[in-house]
């Protein structure tokens, strides 16, 4: 008689190191020592306290079984994150990245008690997919996953090697795995105010990077200039990682000086920043930046002597055009910023001026503050996060009272906790404040780009002045035309002021600096959904989902263009994805009334004015003019105003809003305002 197999449903995790064949080829003995520490102290401990079983190992690789997939799902996020910090506390040796791949099926355990089934092979397949630090989960398991708070994007459906049908494939991305933990929810904040951000500004002046697997999926095919070159963020040989902000920080200050040759096309932060853990060879990044150089480099602090090596590398051979070491004492450090900027600049063959830069600081301690500051500030993490940055913008400006960037800083943190956090009776006092330390930038250094940008937006954002706020915009976009995000901002303002021409202008060459930057391709879409172009819209809010499946608004962006377009079952569908409720239930609300759907629209408006309250009025008025009640839009617009619903500033140019646009009562509304 057969004796019956032992089978049983399952959770699979396949995990395998990024790499490791590079790693064992550079240092066999080493790799493996470290190999089977991991899997002593990190991989191995995380699966058993997660209740499930390491079924074996591969060598580079492990296989484990759990008794359900959020048990699996949490045990990849633990041991994402300790190996991170296990990376951080090894910075003289490469990092050891993992990929892992969870899915649920049936397996059948052998007599040796190894497992085998479909589900073992597509668990292998799905960590193949995953980015280096990554983590990709099948749709059988995506019940599990929500429930486990870590955001994650869906990358469809994929055809595996070997494997029957196309698999519906989510991932988490390297950052939020690596955090162990879900980033604020946008939806606990006062207002909404993070989708508020997106809508207005089209969610610029945050970094925000997208997960480095989706790169490999868009395959670009520019031709690189002579003088274009990326500076890719140096790596943090410190033995601390506390000390990253420094090394990134100098990375940025490069970059920045570089950008401001205007005889150089110079990577924006956003794109480059994805290769920070990347493997890729140079001509694999260069490619994808679209650039002809590279410089990379790493950063040894300790105490006040510091250790920097740069390195400037031809994309076209792959090779080495300049390399150089600086020992130096942390005094000395914007002497050495100034060197490696000239020199590159040089080896170029660019003619660089040789002038400080505007805005800057000679004080060691204040360069220090800001390069904390803006660490802070650029991670988003919450409030507390954003305001000990502004802490350390302070300390910079009391440490030299003529550190203009630092000023600047200030107002930009001050801009974004008054729109993200601040009660309504607060708001004004931070915009005050925010317009005083931009206007004290902008008398230091007039020609910082970033003190003009953050004046306008003060500005605009603090008063809903778009008249007042234009001077700023205009000399941020002349003196920052190397600047991405500066563009950005740019392109979205004079979208938002009827300027489509310079709207276009601004964020196509936002876009040639920052390829790989989803929120520029958002804002893209913005730009030409405000100029009524909603066929060129849609692809341009497409790609920016390809690039960050979980960016907010996209999916709004794409209904928007559709329901003007008439296509309203296929608009439904795109509001149903987008994940932030201000964006989501006004869409559902107008797309259910023009289908027909009474109670369907009914409850997608009730919902909204149930949860949102005031700080929606601007969207309830957008809904109400879209049913075709021209009194009640007009009365939603008018209480908007009054409760200095910075949303009115989308206003002029909203096609939303154009059932009442020839209302009578509609341009005194918003001229009182000096949106027009």
């Amino acid at each position: 008689m057969q004796q019956e197999l032992d089978r049983h449903l399952a959770a699979i995790l396949a995990l395998d190191i990024a790499g490791y064949s590079r790693l064992m080829n550079a240092d066999e003995q080493g790799t493996h020592r470290r190999m089977l520490a991991r899997r002593k102290t990190v991989i191995d401990p995380q699966v058993e306290a997660h209740r499930g079983r390491v079924v074996k190992g591969t060598g580079d690789g492990v296989l484990a079984e759990f008794t359900s997939a959020r048990n699996a799902i949490g045990a990849a996020i633990a041991i994402q994150s300790a190996l991170a910090e296990a990376n951080g506390e090894e910075p003289d040796v490469p990092p050891m990245t993992a990929r892992i791949g969870i899915t649920i099926g049936d397996i059948i355990i052998g007599e040796d008690g190894d497992i085998f089934g479909d589900g073992v092979n597509i668990a292998a397949r799905l960590e193949g997919k995953a980015p280096a630090g990554g983590i990709c989960v099948s749709g059988r398991a995506l019940d599990d996953l929500r429930q486990v708070g870590v955001p994650f994007g869906d990358f469809g459906e994929i055809a595996l090697k070997n494997i029957g049908p196309p698999v519906r494939v989510y991932c988490i991305h390297p950052d939020a795995a690596a955090r162990g933990r879900p980033p604020k929810d946008p939806t606990k904040m006062l207002g909404n105010a993070i989708g508020r951000r997106a809508l207005v500004f089209g969610g610029a002046g945050v970094t925000v990077a997208a997960g480095a697997g989706l790169l490999a999926w868009h395959p670009w095919a520019a031709t690189a200039s002579k003088g274009s070159i990326a500076v890719l963020p140096f790596a943090n040989l410190s033995g601390d990682t506390n000390q990253a902000y420094f090394s990134d920080g100098l990375s940025e200050e490069l970059r920045a000086a570089l950008a401001r040759n205007v005889a150089l096309k110079v990577a924006a932060p956003t794109s480059s920043n994805m290769f920070k853990s990347d493997d890729g060879d140079a001509r694999s990044i260069a490619g994808k930046l679209g650039v002809a150089y590279l410089l990379e480099g790493s950063v040894r602090r300790e105490d006040k002597a510091v250790r920097i090596v740069a390195e400037l590398v031809d994309a076209s051979t792959g090779f080495t055009s300049w390399s150089q070491t600086f020992d130096r004492t942390i005094d000395d450090i914007f002497a050495v910023q100034s060197s490696i900027a000239e020199t590159v600049a040089d080896a170029l063959a660019v003619h660089v001026t040789r002038t400080s830069s505007p805005g800057g600081t000679q004080d060691v301690a204040a360069y220090d503050a800001y390069l904390r500051g803006k660490a802070l500030f650029d991670a988003d993490i919450d409030e507390a996060s954003d305001r000990s940055a502004l802490d350390q913008f302070d300390l910079a400006t009391q440490q030299d009272s003529n550190f203009a960037a630092a000023f600047a800083a200030r107002s930009r943190v001050l801009s974004a906790i008054a729109s993200e956090y601040a009660a309504p009776a607060g708001t004004a006092q931070l915009y005050k404040d925010a317009i005083a330390a931009a206007e004290r930038a902008v008398s230091l250094a007039p020609d910082l780009a970033e003190a003009q940008m953050a004046l306008g937006l003060a500005i605009y954002t603090g008063r809903l002045d778009v008249k007042a706020a234009r001077p700023a915009y205009d000399k941020a976009a002349q003196i920052g035309a190397g600047d991405a995000d500066i563009q950005l901002l740019y392109a979205v303002y004079c979208s938002r002021s009827d300027r489509s021409a310079d709207a276009i202008a601004a964020i196509q060459r936002a876009t040639d600096l920052d390829r790989l930057n989803p929120r520029v391709f958002r804002a893209a879409g913005l730009v030409r959904y405000t100029a009524r172009d909603y066929a060129a819209a849609i692809p341009l809010a497409k790609q920016a989902l390809a690039l960050n499946p979980t960016l907010r608004v996209a999916h709004a962006n794409i209904g928007n263009a559709l329901l003007m377009q008439g296509k309203l079952a296929e608009a439904k569908a795109a509001y149903q994805a987008e994940p932030l409720d201000l964006s989501r239930l006004p869409g559902l609300a107008i797309v259910a009334r023009k289908l027909g759907d009474t109670a369907g629209a009914k409850a997608a408006m009730d919902q909204l004015v149930r949860d949102l309250g005031d700080s929606a009025l601007y969207q309830q008025a957008q809904v109400l003019a879209q049913w075709g009640d021209r009194d009640g839009a007009i009365a939603m617009l008018g209480r908007a105003k009054q409760a200095g619903d910075s949303g009115l500033l989308i206003a002029p140019t909203d096609p939303l809003l154009d059932p009442v646009r020839n209302d009578p009562r509609f341009s005194p509304l918003l001229g009182g305002l000096h949106l027009t």
